[in-house]
């Protein structure tokens, strides 16, 4: 089982209870603006995801997601890694609305990227984000990613401008 500890953060593995709040984390406004295919609009919804999830786990084909919870096991968001194609894995992040500001997205970040990076055996992750997710750069930058390019390039399926960094151990 995947269990990493931070001073105020447990990153563990999803179990199907959790659907309730990843739904109802998933519905604010910044998932939908700019992660929309993250949204689930049902319990239903995230609870296959979740069953999804589960079943990439001890694998390393991917996406290898793990949900954040606070010290009281309260579900606040998730940490993320992806392949995305030619062996480059892309590390992803959310917060629920309620929870960000408080630097729990580069905590979690922080203690996720060596430990998952080592865990599928790779020196370097990928770091993509639209331009105007300004957080979402701050996480990257505050995590050690250097900026590797911005412009117009594909972002799930559309010519969107970015932001692609790069972080290496």
């Amino acid at each position: 089982m995947f269990l990493l500890e931070t001073e105020r953060l447990t990153i563990t593995e999803f179990t199907p209870d959790m659907a309730q709040a990843v739904h109802e984390n998933s519905l604010d406004e910044d998932n939908r603006r700019f992660v929309p295919d993250e949204v689930f609009e049902t319990v239903e919804d995230a609870a296959e995801t979740i069953e999804f999830l589960m079943s990439q786990y001890g694998g390393f084909d991917g996406p290898l997601v793990y949900p954040v919870l606070l010290k009281d096991s309260t579900y606040i968001g998730y940490v993320q890694a992806v392949p995305i194609d030619g062996g480059v894995w892309e590390v992803g992040y959310h917060i629920g609305e309620r929870y960000t500001k408080n630097g729990y997205a580069t905590e979690a970040v922080k203690a996720f990227l060596p430990v998952i990076m080592k865990k599928i055996g790779i020196k370097k992750m990928a770091g993509i984000c639209l331009a105007d997710n300004i957080a979402s750069q701050k996480v990257m930058e505050k995590c050690g990613f250097v900026p590797e390019f911005r412009g117009i390039d594909s972002y799930q399926g559309e010519q969107r401008e970015i932001c692609r960094n790069w972080f290496e151990i």
